[in-house]
């Protein structure tokens, strides 16, 4: 019996910003402001993120465009 380990996917922060649908810049502006907010790992210069940062920054910048549009929360 052997067991299959798939590896995590990782995601720089292109890709996260590519997911999400957002410029680039929004994403390299909560990665650099929120100190809560970590790579997982690292390749070279390249950070690395996972899938629960993909959806802690989405969080950010929807708490970000409700917060300039008005909106409560």
């Amino acid at each position: 019996m052997s067991a299959t380990v798939t590896a995590p996917t990782l995601a720089t922060p292109g890709v996260i910003a590519r997911r999400i649908g957002v410029p680039l810049h929004r994403v390299q502006y909560i990665l650099r402001t929120r100190s809560h907010i970590q790579p997982v790992a690292k390749a070279g210069t390249l950070r690395l993120y996972d899938s629960k940062t993909v959806a802690l920054v989405r969080d950010e910048l929807t708490a970000i465009d409700a917060h300039r549009h008005g909106v409560a929360e």
